[in-house]
């Protein structure tokens, strides 16, 4: 969540915005209705805790469609995420529901100040032979409603 070259400051809690994509269109307007090709992606979504002495907890991660319409609660309860660990959720490549405009917002929180993590979302469409789509998106800190 933070741009290169630029240290991010510390916090005990923030939640996040992070964009995903479960299709892509691309190419040119064809047909009938003058649509672009739909391509569908799976979704692996990256929490990583960059911290060297402070776990975090991870308290929320809610997967929404384009509409803005909740498709998945990607946590039962809060996880405990420890130093330097990992936590991943994976959309698959036939969910479409969520659309081109779908997204995560995560919510996490510490006891202590400390670095935020970096969640990142990689897209990938890989076929057999030589076609390959790869691409990733990065969360950003938005304020919480009141």
């Amino acid at each position: 969540v933070s741009s290169a070259g630029a240290a991010e400051e510390l916090s005990s809690g923030q939640t996040l915005y992070l964009p995903v994509y479960s299709h892509i269109w691309h190419g040119d307007l064809v047909g009938r209705d003058k649509s672009p090709t739909t391509s569908l992606v799976s979704v692996l979504v990256s929490i990583r805790n960059t911290s060297l002495k402070t776990p975090i907890k991870i308290l929320s991660a809610r997967y929404y469609s384009t509409e803005g319409r909740l498709l998945k609660e990607y946590l039962a309860k809060p996880v405990l995420l420890s130093t330097m660990g990992t936590l991943e959720f994976f959309v698959e490549r036939r969910e479409s529901e969520g659309g081109s405009g779908a997204n995560f917002v995560i919510q996490w929180d510490s006891t202590t100040a400390t670095n935020p993590p970096v969640v990142e979302a990689l897209h990938a469409d890989i076929k057999s032979g030589n076609h390959a789509l790869a691409f990733i998106t990065t969360a950003r800190p938005i304020q919480a409603d009141k």
